[in-house]
């Protein structure tokens, strides 16, 4: 037993080492530390009170190394890593909610369209506190999603803290089939394009442009509005394309990573498919990562009005990493950046125009949406 956890405290130490967390000078300090988690593994299993599963603790102590890095990293087992896969598929069971860690229990990016957890009431910036009868402190990431996963049909009780609620609030779900539906769209007050997009898989660009092309055949449509609300992101290829549509020329954003060459830059070629007309893009606190590239850039290129609320902040680039035993490590790898040069990591996007949401029906109801209201009077206006 102790053989193994020598090899995970060299294989630790090599983790470290890779990821050049150590330099020559810390390098005594750090063997220092090994040694004295070495003796603290061995009180564990000389003096707690309970018996200790050593795959389980060792499974939980890598980690607790990512995790001490950002909230977006994180150690996946091989069955977490083969759900996560069979997740991106595009279609699978669970609730429907974008999900990190923060303080130790889970917090909402969003919840997507139309999913159980958007009926039932869940929204973006919700803090997961308990599932079922279970405390989620303590409890990994990929330890708190694989215990709201379950067979479809089946139920689930989950109790969430609120931001301006006094009690917790507790929601019954029955868990659903999930498909992703990219993009949704309507002409409204028959002058102006409506585009929904949910999310940024591999098809919303050309399912945008698609929709757009149905909309200049109407001669009616002079104004569009882009609602990225409650949209957590996907495929930065994706917010790039679909940020080119608008702007003629200049940088669209960049990346920088410890390694100056996967550092890029991203540039608009010629091209509006707009040809100038107007756009306002709507944003709210779950709009995040790939949804605040384009809503960043489009506003610090001038090209659109951005209203709504201040997004989620999430201005980091993942990497999900395979390792030998079929598991594998989500890392951020690296940080974009705006046409600006700022960072909008834990900042966000901040609209031209604050509106508060009167509403989280995003289903073209005009009589209760506030932002999307506002933004049909300023173009009508």
């Amino acid at each position: 037993m102790m053989n193994k956890f020598k090899a995970f405290l060299f294989s630790l130490f090599i983790f470290f080492f890779l990821t050049n967390f150590v330099s020559s000078s810390e390098e005594n300090d750090i063997y220092k530390k090994i040694d004295v988690f070495s003796e603290v593994l061995d009180k564990i299993n000389k003096e707690f009170v309970d018996e200790v599963n050593q795959s389980e603790a060792m499974d939980a102590a890598i980690n607790g190394v990512l995790q001490s890095l950002d909230p977006y990293s994180a150690y996946m087992t091989p069955d977490s890593y083969q759900s996560m896969q069979t997740e991106t598929s595009g279609e699978f069971g669970g609730l429907g909610i974008e999900v990190s860690m923060e303080a130790g229990v889970i917090k909402v990016i969003t919840p997507m369209d139309d999913s159980p957890a958007a009926e039932a009431g869940v929204k973006a910036g919700d803090y997961i506190v308990k599932i079922n009868d279970m405390q989620v402190q303590g409890k990994s990431l990929s330890e708190a999603v694989d215990i709201m996963r379950g067979p479809i049909g089946s139920d689930i009780e989950i109790t969430v803290r609120r931001r301006g609620e006094r009690k917790a609030l507790v929601f019954n779900i029955t868990r659903e089939k999930i498909k992703v539906s990219s993009v949704k769209s309507e002409i409204l007050d028959n002058q102006t394009g409506y585009l929904r997009l949910t999310s940024f898989n591999e098809n919303s660009s050309s399912q945008i442009s698609d929709k757009i092309k149905e909309f200049r055949k109407n001669e009616n449509v002079k104004n569009y509005i882009l609602d990225l609300r409650n949209n957590p992101g996907g495929l930065l290829s994706q917010a790039i394309k679909i940020t080119d549509f608008f702007i003629d020329s200049g940088e669209i954003v960049s990346t920088k990573s410890k390694r100056k060459y996967e550092s890029r830059k991203f540039f608009a070629r010629k091209g509006d498919i707009l040809d100038g007309d107007t756009i306002v893009v709507l944003i709210n606190y779950g709009s995040a990562s790939a949804s605040e590239i384009v809503a960043g850039a489009l506003k610090d290129h001038k090209r659109a009005i951005i209203i709504g609320e201040n997004s989620y902040g999430k201005g980091s680039v993942q990497s999900i990493i395979p390792l030998k035993n079929k598991g594998a490590i989500r890392l951020t790898v690296s940080k974009y950046y705006l046409p600006s040069g700022k960072s909008i990591s834990e900042i966000g996007v901040s609209p031209d125009i604050e509106i508060s949401e009167g509403s989280d029906d995003f289903r073209f109801n005009t009589d209760t949406d506030n932002q999307l209201q506002f933004a049909l009077k300023l173009l009508n206006s």
